[in-house]
C-alpha cells in the first residue's frame, strides 16, 4: 500500500504526464475556460438574449406606430376623379357639368399621408408582455442549469484524466514488477537452478503488463483530449491536469442537502417560472373578452403632379374601441386550454420536486457506499501488496513456484485498479451530492 501511494505521489513528477497535451489547467481553470467557451453555453446565452429582445420587442408596442405612405393612382371613373379634385383643391364649378361629372377626363393623384396610432386599452399587450418576460426568466434559469451542467461534465472528465493517469502509474509499476520476475527467472536458468519455462513464462507475463501499459498511455491521451473539447477548446488542443481531486466529508451537512436542493435547483426554479408563465397564459386568454382602446391621427397631402407634394392638405384624428361580443365559443376553449396547461406545468413541477428530493437522498446513499469501497480498496491493496513480498521471499527462497508469484502479482495489479477507481469513485460522489443539491458551481469554485 506504501509503495503505491508512492508510485501515486509520482502522478505530476512523471514525463508520461505530458503525452501529447499542450498545457495543465487546474479544476478552476478548467471550468472557467468551459464557461467562457463552451458551445452550448454560448448557445444558451444567444437564447437568453434573444428573449429579452422579445421583451423589448413587446414593450415597443405600447409606444406609437408612425407611418409614411406615398401612394400614385391615376383614374378616369367619375368617383375617383371627384375625390382626386376635392383632395386636391382643384376642384372648381364647372366640374358639376353633367357631362363632365359622367364622363370625366383622367386624372393623377399622388397621396402623400402620415399616420399615427396608440394603444389606449389593451390589456392583451400588456399580459403578452408579462407572459415574454416570463420566457426570458425562464431561459436565465435554463443557462444558470446548463452552467451547472457544464461544470459537472468538467469535473467528471477531469476526474477520468486524474484515473487514467493513476491507472498508468499502475501500469507502468506492473512492467517493472515483471521485468524484475523476469529477470530472476533469467539468472535461476542461468545458473541451473530454474527452468527455461519459467524464463518464458515471465517474458509472457512481461508483455501483457505492456500491452496493458500501451492501453494507460492511450487513455491518458484521450483524456486530455476529452478535456479539451468538454472546455470548448479548439479541436488540435489538448488540456493535461495539474492537480488531484479528493472528495470530502460531509457530516452533518447532509441533513440539509434535500432544502437546498428545493431551494437552489436551477432546473426546479426553471419549472416554477414555466408554471407561472403558464398563469398569466391564463390571464392573457381571458384579456381577449375585454374590450380594446385604441388611438389614431392622420396627416394628407395630395398633388396632381409630383411625388410629396401638396397642391392640397388635410388631417384626421379619432378614437377607435372594439369589443368582440360572440366568436363561436373560441375564446372560452382557449382559456379553458390554458388553465389546463397551467395545471400540467404545476403537476409537472410537483413531480420534479419529489425526483429532486430522491436524487439527493440516493446520491447521500452511493456517497457512504463510496466510501466503505474506498476503504476496503484500500485494505485489499495493502494485503496483496504484502501477499505478493511474501510470496516474493518465499521464491527467492525456493519455497514458492513462480506461478505463486504471478498470481500474487496479478492480485496487486488488480487490487490497485480497484484502488484507482475507488478513490475516483469516491471524489465523484462527493461531486453528484453537490450537484443534486444545486450547489455544484458555488462549491467547486471556493
Amino acid at each position: 500500500m506504501k509503495a503505491f501511494l508512492v508510485f501515486s505521489a509520482l502522478l505530476f513528477l512523471s514525463p508520461a504526464w505530458c503525452l501529447a497535451q499542450d498545457k495543465t489547467v487546474s479544476l478552476k481553470e478548467a471550468i472557467q475556460l468551459s464557461l467562457s467557451r463552451n458551445n452550448l453555453l454560448k448557445a444558451s446565452e444567444q437564447r437568453e438574449v434573444a428573449a429579452w429582445h422579445a421583451v423589448s420587442a413587446s414593450r415597443g408596442r405600447f409606444f406609437p406606430r408612425i407611418f409614411l405612405d406615398e401612394n400614385f393612382s391615376a383614374s378616369n371613373a367619375p368617383t375617383r376623379v371627384f375625390m382626386m379634385k376635392l383632395d386636391q383643391g382643384r376642384f372648381t364649378g364647372n366640374d358639376f357639368q353633367i357631362d363632365r361629372l359622367n364622363h370625366p377626363a383622367a386624372t393623377a393623384d399622388f397621396r402623400t399621408a402620415f399616420s399615427l396610432e396608440q394603444p389606449i386599452f389593451d390589456f392583451g399587450l400588456l399580459l403578452g408582455t408579462d407572459l415574454l418576460t416570463k420566457d426570458a426568466e425562464v431561459q436565465n434559469l435554463a443557462l444558470q442549469q446548463r452552467r451547472e451542467d457544464v461544470a459537472f461534465a468538467v469535473y467528471s472528465t477531469y476526474l477520468e484524466g486524474q484515473k487514467a493517469r493513476a491507472m498508468l502509474v499502475a501500469a507502468e509499476q506492473a512492467v517493472r514488477d515483471a521485468e524484475e520476475h523476469r529477470r530472476l527467472a533469467r539468472v535461476r536458468n542461468e545458473t541451473g537452478v530454474g527452468l527455461k519455462s519459467d524464463e518464458l513464462r515471465a517474458g509472457t507475463f512481461l508483455a501483457e503488463m505492456e500491452q496493458q501499459q500501451i492501453t494507460a498511455r492511450n487513455n491518458v491521451v484521450l483524456a486530455g483530449m476529452r478535456l479539451g473539447l468538454v472546455t470548448g477548446a479548439p479541436a488540435e488542443e489538448s488540456l493535461g491536469i495539474s492537480e488531484s481531486l479528493s472528495g470530502r466529508p460531509l457530516g452533518g451537512e447532509q441533513e440539509n442537502f434535500v432544502a437546498l436542493a428545493l431551494a437552489n435547483r436551477k432546473d426546479l426554479q426553471e419549472l416554477a417560472k414555466a408554471a407561472e408563465k403558464a398563469e398569466v397564459g391564463v390571464k392573457l386568454a381571458g384579456s381577449a373578452f375585454l374590450p380594446t382602446l385604441h388611438g389614431t391621427a392622420g396627416y394628407q397631402m395630395n398633388d396632381r403632379d409630383l411625388p410629396f407634394g401638396r397642391d392640397n392638405d388635410s388631417w384626421v384624428a379619432g378614437v377607435n374601441l372594439r369589443w368582440e361580443l360572440f366568436d363561436g365559443f373560441r375564446r372560452c376553449d382557449e382559456r379553458a386550454r390554458a388553465r389546463s396547461l397551467e395545471n400540467s406545468a404545476r403537476e409537472t413541477l410537483a413531480y420534479h420536486q419529489l425526483e429532486v428530493a430522491f436524487q439527493v437522498r440516493e446520491s447521500l446513499l452511493r456517497l457512504d457506499e463510496a466510501e466503505k469501497r474506498r476503504s476496503v480498496a484500500r485494505s485489499a491493496l495493502a494485503d496483496a501488496e504484502e501477499s505478493a513480498r511474501l510470496v516474493s521471499k518465499r521464491f527467492a527462497n525456493y519455497l514458492a513456484t513462480l506461478v505463486d508469484v504471478f498470481d500474487a502479482q496479478t492480485a496487486v495489479n488488480r487490487a490497485r485498479a480497484a484502488a484507482v477507481e475507488t478513490d475516483a469513485g469516491y471524489a465523484l460522489a462527493t461531486a453528484r451530492v453537490w450537484y443534486s443539491a444545486g450547489i455544484f458551481l458555488q462549491e467547486v469554485m471556493k
